[in-house]
C-alpha cells in the first residue's frame, strides 16, 4: 500500500505542478528577450510577429534583490499590456508571488531572478505589438531589471491540471502517512526456535 500511496503522490505532483511548469518554460521556443525596466526607467518595446508564432506566450523576468517576493492579494508589482494597430489583445498584473525557485542572477551578487506569466496571445495576426510594462502599487521591491520574454508555439495547460494534480498528491500525502502510521511491519519475524522439536520416537520422528 505504501507503494501504491507513493505512486499516487508522484503522479499528482506531475500533473499539477512539473506539467504546468514545464509547459509554461519549455514548450514551444523562444522568440527572444528584450529588457523592459532598466536603472529606474520603463519603456515599451515593439516586436515584428506573424501568423505563425501563434499561440505566443508572454512572460516576465523581475531581477530583483530578494529571496521571496511577498505581496497581498490586493496588491501587484507589474501591470503588462500589449497592443496591435490600436487595439489591447493582452492585459495583466503581475504578482511574482508564487516563484518559489528563482534564478541566481549571478554567483556574484544577491540578485535573484523571478518568472510570471502574463499570458497567452493565441491569434497572432502579422504586424508589430507594442508592450508596455509598468509598476504596479506594490511597494519595497528592490528591482534591478525586468525583461520581456516571448515563447512561440507555446501549449496551452489543461486547466483541469492543477486541481487534479493536487487532489492527487493529497490523497497520496494522506495515505503514505496513514499506511506509514497504521500499517506495521507486518510484526515481528517468528523465532525458529520457538517451535517445539520434532519428536524423537513414533510418528513423525525422523
Amino acid at each position: 500500500m505504501r507503494f501504491l500511496f507513493l505512486l499516487i503522490l508522484l503522479a499528482g505532483t506531475g500533473i499539477g505542478v512539473v506539467y504546468p511548469w514545464a509547459m509554461s518554460n519549455f514548450s514551444g521556443h523562444e522568440i527572444g528577450s528584450w529588457r523592459v525596466y532598466e536603472q529606474g526607467r520603463f519603456k515599451p518595446v515593439t516586436v515584428p510577429l506573424a501568423a505563425r508564432d501563434a499561440p505566443v506566450r508572454v512572460l516576465v523576468d523581475l531581477t530583483a534583490r530578494a529571496e521571496r517576493i511577498v505581496v497581498s492579494q490586493q496588491r501587484t508589482v507589474l501591470t503588462l499590456t500589449a497592443a496591435t494597430g490600436g487595439r489591447t489583445v493582452l492585459a495583466s498584473t503581475l504578482a511574482f508571488n508564487h516563484s518559489d525557485n528563482p534564478r541566481q542572477a549571478s554567483p556574484q551578487l544577491p540578485d535573484k531572478i523571478f518568472r510570471d506569466e502574463a499570458g497567452v496571445i493565441a491569434t497572432v495576426g502579422p504586424g508589430a505589438y507594442i508592450f508596455t510594462v509598468g509598476p504596479g502599487d506594490a511597494d519595497g521591491i528592490e528591482m534591478r531589471a525586468v525583461d520581456l520574454v516571448l515563447r512561440s508555439g507555446a501549449g496551452e495547460v489543461d486547466s483541469r491540471a492543477r486541481p487534479v494534480g493536487f487532489s492527487l498528491m493529497a490523497a497520496g500525502l494522506i495515505g503514505l502517512v496513514l499506511a506509514l502510521r497504521f500499517g506495521g511491519g507486518g510484526g515481528r519475524p517468528e523465532n525458529p526456535n520457538s517451535q517445539p522439536p520434532p519428536p524423537r520416537w513414533g510418528r513423525g520422528s525422523n
